[in-house]
């Protein structure tokens, strides 16, 4: 029997490679993808809850699927994830048109739970093994034909006091080297071209290596183009790991390095464990190392105690790194974290106006790194045609900048050299070479 799955993912892009899994999981009971919830006989939620904006999305597409469940009452919808890890039965007296919840330890066990409802109806809830076994078999159905995630550890032992992944991922536990190697050979016989390794803190890997000689026998994996990890925590990144990046020969010269903040003092209430001095030394190292190397970072504002002069610092260091371009958000409060308890909570208003002046800077410094680029010639990998304009198409460079280009005779996972005509803020245009 041909049944549909119409799966909606939210949140990160470990959350992505989780739902490929379930996916594959699925499609071995005979469940097809569908993007239309009508003709769906599985609505499937993999869910994020890091940002209260994340949680109340999801609640709100939930609930909107109560009148469908009134009309069609054999569907079977069912919530994993984050969400459904931190909120597990609250969920169920929440939206009790919901059939099944999984945490994010029991994501493998999905087929096995939806034939058990296939035979009989029941609200089943299970959020169990939150830091247990990582299932050795995974057959993920991947989306897209150019770039892929290979996750090679789950969970997190950082405890930022913002932070509620780990209370929703567990603890950390990395897959083994050879299970590893072998999911890359797969993805690069299937003809992925980009593969990002995946982990909440790819630095702080053990499966029996550390992530730098990982990385390096990852890099030669016969059939690897391209070779991206994320995410890297400032304390775990070594100079082993930045000689790997250096003389990898498909690693790409893109870190991905959340900084969070420029105040020492909110970086000590953030548990972060480090300092301004020490992470602009890191800088310095990598890029003595990696010349060319494209810098990312995730910048939280409005933390609870933040003042004038620690916005202001942020501000200083944001100018002073110039990173190539940086994730902004206003903090959220998560219930179950530290932070959520302190005092000194920032006014709405003020978190808002402060976003939009760190944008403005960070807006002008990454228009001003990606001006550096143009007349230059890039090598870029074709991603495929533009959502607004299927003449054009779009790929991306070995430093992870997006770049627009006529359509021509190319397709998708081609290498083309561009050379950069006009530079954006978010974005490159060219010329195919």
């Amino acid at each position: 029997m041909d049944k549909k799955l119409k799966l909606l993912t939210y949140g990160c892009q470990m959350n992505v490679a989780d739902s490929e899994r379930m996916a594959g999981l699925l499609s071995k009971i005979g469940y097809t993808l569908t993007d239309d919830f009508d003709a769906a006989d599985l609505i499937l939620f993999n869910t994020c809850c890091v940002r209260a904006t994340a949680e109340d999305k999801v609640y709100g597409q939930i609930g909107r699927l109560k009148a469908l469940k009134r009309e069609r009452p054999e569907v079977i919808i069912g919530v994993a994830g984050c969400l459904a890890q931190k909120d597990g039965e609250n969920l169920i007296k929440r939206s009790p048109h919901v059939d099944f919840v999984l945490g994010t330890g029991q994501s493998g066990e999905v087929a096995r739970v939806v034939e058990s409802l296939e035979r009989e109806r029941r609200h089943l809830v299970d959020t169990s093994n939150l830091s247990g076994e990582i299932p050795h078999e995974v057959f993920p159905l991947r989306g897209g034909s150019v770039s892929t995630f290979v996750p090679i550890m789950y969970g997190c032992d950082n405890f930022c006091t913002y932070c509620i992944v780990p209370h929703v991922r567990g603890r950390e536990r990395s897959r083994k080297p050879e299970e590893i190697f072998a999911e890359v050979q797969q993805t690069a016989a299937e003809g992925f071209k980009d593969i990002t390794l995946l982990g909440q803190n790819v630095n702080s890997y053990a499966g029996g290596m550390t992530f730098a000689r990982l990385l390096t026998a990852v890099d030669k994996i016969s059939g690897v183009e391209r070779l991206r990890f994320m995410t890297s925590h400032p304390k775990d990144l070594s100079d082993e790991l930045i000689a790997a990046i250096a003389e990898g020969a498909h690693v790409c010269e893109h870190i991905h390095l959340p900084v969070q903040h420029g105040s020492d003092k909110i970086l000590r209430r953030m548990n972060r464990v480090y300092t301004v001095e020490k992470y602009l030394r890191l800088v310095e190292k990598i890029r003595a190392a990696i010349p060319n190397v494209s810098l990312t970072t995730d910048l939280i504002v409005g933390f609870p105690g933040e003042s004038d002069e620690d916005f202001a610092a942020t501000l200083d260091f944001v100018r002073t790194v110039k990173f190539d371009a940086a994730f902004t958000f206003i903090y959220s409060k998560r219930t179950g974290t530290p932070a959520a308890t302190f005092d000194n909570q920032v006014d709405d208003e003020i978190k808002h106006r402060r976003l939009d002046e760190l944008m403005k800077v960070q807006n002008a410094i990454s228009l001003e790194k990606n001006r550096t680029l143009e007349n230059s010639v890039v090598e870029v990998l074709v991603d495929g045609a533009s959502k607004t304009d299927e003449n054009i198409f779009t790929g991306r460079t070995r430093t992870n900048k997006l770049v627009l280009f006529e359509r021509g005779n190319l397709h998708a996972g081609d290498f083309v050299n561009v050379k950069i005509t006009q530079a954006q803020t978010f974005l490159l245009k060219g010329v195919v070479q």
